[in-house]
């Protein structure tokens, strides 16, 4: 049985994916083909030509008079000069839209829908089923005002990297999931449009690297884009204790993103250094077999799986959720 169960395996890779009958799905079907690396992508990026993307990107936040020499005097460090570069390939990546005929833009979208969905299928490039993963539309690409591909390409991070990708699927499913509230009130759904609310993540950490808040750690390691993946996932990770044990819905996100734009900014350390008790699986750590829900929130009440919501809705503060 094992040898037949082997033989089929290899059949099964081996047939070329199904092309999917897009009539009616809201546009043609992206082409077959092979899962990306997020290596392999950001290789790309690396050398592809971003000049008009580059362009367009505003490095620092502007300041002017005492708010300048507050920041010269007190601020915190300089990125060392030999990590510009990168520091610049992350800012060109945000400005840079997702396009249709761009294979490795197309490679990218259908990694993370496969990864999402345990799909072994290709999906049309416009649908419904985008809706399914947390766009708000049948076009992702309407979602990265702000982020760009760094948006996508943070999401693939997530969903490709062996130390996260547990973490992402438990947050993918909270996404999906309503749970009853621990008193006799009507039922709260706690979904949420996981892929909107990683795009605010990826304008969060991307604040704080313009802010010059992230430089210290970067320093520190040599590297830029790696500490911006650390710190998009541990600040998903943060946003998933919170929303899960304190029974957050839809309506709390835009207080939860400030409260994580503040603490990303300010404590990026301390959120790092949490991402890191998680991976290493730390006594101390919320592991995601053994998480220790916080005093007073309700751990017998059963969670219930559903499909995701069409959500559309307008935030009050500097930090929507688009």
């Amino acid at each position: 049985i094992c040898e037949e169960l082997r033989q089929a395996k290899e059949e099964w890779e081996a047939v070329e994916e199904i092309q999917l009958d897009t009539a009616g799905l809201g546009g043609p079907c992206a082409s077959a083909a092979p899962l990306i690396s997020f290596n392999e992508a950001l290789q790309y990026f690396r050398t592809a030509d971003l000049g008009e993307c580059r362009r367009k990107v505003q490095a620092t936040v502007p300041r002017q008079g005492l708010a300048a020499l507050l920041h010269f005097l007190f601020g915190p460090p300089r990125l060392q000069p030999q990590l510009q570069g990168e520091r610049e390939l992350a800012l060109a990546m945000a400005q840079c839209p997702l396009d249709d005929n761009e294979r490795v833009h197309m490679r990218i979208l259908q990694t993370i829908y496969k990864k999402l969905t345990c799909s072994m299928l290709s999906c049309p490039r416009y649908g419904a089923h985008w809706e399914e993963l947390g766009f708000q539309g049948m076009d992702p690409g309407t979602d990265l005002r702000g982020t760009g591909m760094l948006g996508l390409i943070q999401i693939l991070f997530f969903v490709t990297d062996s130390q996260t990708l547990p973490l992402a699927q438990e947050i993918f499913k909270l996404s999906q999931h309503e749970t009853q509230a621990p008193t006799t009130t009507p039922l709260l759904l706690q979904n949420f449009p996981f892929c909107i609310m990683s795009v605010n993540i990826t304008r969060i950490v991307l604040q704080a690297l313009r802010e010059d808040r992230l430089s210290r750690e970067c320093n520190r390691r040599q590297q830029v884009i790696a500490v911006l993946n650390d710190l998009y996932a541990a600040a998903f990770l943060q946003l998933y204790r919170l929303w899960k044990w304190q029974h957050k819905t839809i309506i709390d996100s835009g207080f939860l993103l400030k409260e994580l734009e503040l603490s990303t900014k300010k404590k990026p350390k301390q959120l790092l250094k949490s991402l890191e008790a998680y991976v290493a699986h730390s006594p101390a750590a919320d592991t995601l077999l053994q998480l220790s829900p916080p005093p007073g929130s309700d751990t017998g009440k059963e969670i219930n799986f559903m499909g995701i919501c069409d959500l559309q809705v307008k935030l009050e503060g500097n930090t929507p959720l688009l």
